[in-house]
């Protein structure tokens, strides 16, 4: 779904080009002037003279190449299928909507859970350790078994934001994906296969055009989102300083409850955690039951019977590439290719059905390593 009137949708993408506005100063135009097309009809003097815009941002939306980029971004929304869902359609996550910087344009792949009753971001660390990739999947399997109507949202990073979109899937669960760049590329490429189950079985969400990268300011811009789309952000495992935390503040700024799992004392990648819980800025969860009680979940959900996983046996593929696994623990994707002639394209498949079944972990550098032994 594009939208019902492709020319404001075009005027809309050209307003979120222009450089140097934002949300938030988007959202003030189309306010005052009715329409993002209304922005762009008006004479620079009148722009100018709207509190807050002045001649350098007024020059910067009279920009002539940006309707021209526009129409070739509603090409590409075209051909991939891609929604683009104004701030006032009654598609548009609810809780985003909410929140006083939320994007005036979000682009989505897929349409699962971005609707459901109950949401959840979880976020956490790139290097997670066993201890944060265990208590992240076990209070995700606690809440698929007690909660219904539920949505997990993060990042598609390493660590514990893949962790949780994989967890998500396993036990039956939508999972929102919110990207730092644009839907033309996937980053990090190891997650493109996880991108197209997140699709089939959730959303990939954005509010960056197209052809935008990966640029580390746009990791911080898109955290908001992570923030925003959710009744509260779940924090496993962080540093001192991160983005983890960065999307724990603005959840608080939302008025959003933030919740966090303690770690070790000596661990540097709790010690965010363990900050936030000391200075009374998160509350400390240990299991799915207590994320249910903090959330006021209880009475409101019905217990549903719990999943059940038929058991999977490793094909003939999936045991070359456990047997190489183990004899090169951290092997890479790359290296699996070269050692069982299975092509690229297949190993990354394979790999990420076999993560889901808990046959092998992944560590940061795409690193892999046997859960279990098939001799």
């Amino acid at each position: 779904m594009l939208h019902h009137d492709p020319t404001e949708l075009k005027y809309r993408i050209a307003l979120t080009m222009a450089p140097d506005i934002g949300p938030v100063t988007a959202g003030k135009l189309i306010g005052k002037l009715g329409s993002a097309r209304a922005v762009f009809m008006q004479h620079r003097e009148i722009l100018e003279g709207i509190r807050g815009i002045g001649p350098r941002l007024s020059a910067s939306i009279k920009t002539p190449a940006l309707l021209m980029q526009a129409e070739r971004e509603i090409e590409f929304l075209e051909k991939h299928h891609v929604s683009a869902l104004r701030i006032e359609d009654p598609e548009y996550p609810g809780h985003l909507k909410q929140c006083a910087d939320a994007p005036i344009l979000l682009y989505t792949r897929g349409d699962r859970g971005l609707h459901c009753r109950h949401s959840l971001s979880v976020v956490g660390t790139r290097r997670a350790t066993s201890y944060g990739r265990d208590v992240c999947r076990e209070i995700i399997k606690g809440l698929s078994e007690k909660v219904e109507d539920l949505v997990i949202v993060s990042g598609l990073a390493y660590g514990i934001d893949v962790i949780a979109h994989r967890a998500a899937l396993e036990f039956g669960l939508p999972t929102v994906a919110v990207l730092g760049h644009g839907l033309a590329t996937i980053y990090p490429h190891a997650h493109r296969e996880m991108a197209k189950k997140i699709i089939d079985g959730g959303a990939l969400v954005t509010d960056f055009h197209s052809k935008t990268g990966p640029e580390r300011n746009n990791f911080l811009r898109r955290n908001r989102i992570i923030a925003g789309l959710s009744q509260a952000t779940l924090v496993i495992e962080s540093a001192e300083t991160g983005g983890a935390l960065i999307t724990a503040d603005l959840a608080d700024s939302y008025h959003r409850d933030v919740l966090a799992v303690p770690g070790r004392v000596s661990d540097t990648r709790s010690r965010g955690c363990n900050g936030l819980i000391k200075n009374n800025q998160a509350v400390l969860v240990e299991s799915s039951d207590d994320v249910i009680r903090q959330l006021n979940w209880e009475g409101r959900v019905e217990v549903v019977k719990p999943k059940t996983i038929p058991p999977l046996f490793p094909s003939e593929e999936e045991q070359r590439i456990l047997l190489q696994i183990g004899e090169n623990p951290g092997i890479d994707p790359g290296g699996l290719t070269g050692t069982t002639g299975i092509p690229i394209h297949r190993i990354l498949s394979l790999l990420t059905e076999m993560e889901l079944r808990q046959w092998i972990s992944v560590e940061p550098g795409n690193r892999y390593y046997t859960r279990i032994s098939i001799s």
